[in-house]
């Protein structure tokens, strides 16, 4: 973890997964700024994040853009639905920051996925941001799951995926900090198979009516599964 204290956007923090995240990082060395369209939600939110965090630097905005201009990091915890429009409002001040796409590009009835099959939203979102770092993460994790990321006695895998090398770094102390183990998945175009591994979970869980306190697990003999710091 870096010593100086990084600014972490939520975009969309209103939402299940949008709370989660910011929730499970922030007793750590973060300063968070909680967006939603939802005006009175942020507000109620940053209570709830102060009350289990005393020390917790939070705060938060009124608008996406304001929100992203002070940040270091952006999660859009989004509907994929919604990324395009987000996009464009933050393009200008996203310039070479990390910004991570939690989206499941999945129709309503979990089905399929709506992007192209060569394609994934963590790469719609790049082509949207020509000029950020993109990095696909958390979205192979229910919300459920940042209260118990330890699943029947396993730490749950969090997959990551991205072309950066120090927004991958970034991103992977992030996911350490919620508390899941974090797997660098490979470059961005691996964010179609993580994409398309939540899918599967989702169908799963859905037709066994289970809980959504469900993760994703490689079991290997060297529990540091990923490539980071010369691993």
């Amino acid at each position: 973890m870096p010593i100086t204290k990084q600014t972490i956007a939520v975009i969309g923090a209103g939402g299940n997964m949008g709370f989660a995240i910011a929730k499970s990082i922030a007793g750590d060395n973060y300063r968070l700024l909680l967006f939603d369209r939802a005006p009175e939600k942020p507000g109620s939110l940053t209570e709830k994040i102060k009350q289990a965090h005393p020390g917790a630097d939070v705060e938060s905005m009124d608008c996406a853009h304001d929100c992203s201009w002070e940040a270091d990091i952006i999660i859009l915890a989004v509907p994929h639905g919604a990324e395009k429009e987000i996009a464009g409002k933050i393009r200008d001040v996203a310039t070479q920051k990390v910004v991570i796409s939690i989206a499941n590009p999945v129709d309503e009835d979990f089905s399929k996925l709506t992007t192209e099959p060569d394609s994934s939203a963590a790469e719609e979102l790049q082509e949207w941001l020509p000029h950020s770092r993109v990095v696909k993460a958390f979205n192979t994790t229910f919300a459920a799951d940042f209260e118990q990321p330890v699943i029947d006695g396993k730490q749950a895998d969090a997959f990551i995926a991205g072309d950066d090398e120090e927004a991958l770094q970034a991103v992977t102390a992030l996911v350490e900090t919620a508390g899941f183990n974090p797997v660098v998945a490979g470059d961005l175009s691996a964010s179609g198979t993580l994409e398309r591994m939540q899918l599967l979970l989702m169908q799963i869980t859905t037709r066994n009516n289970d809980n959504r306190l469900a993760g994703w697990k490689i079991l290997h003999s060297n529990h540091r599964y990923h490539r980071l710091h010369g691993v």
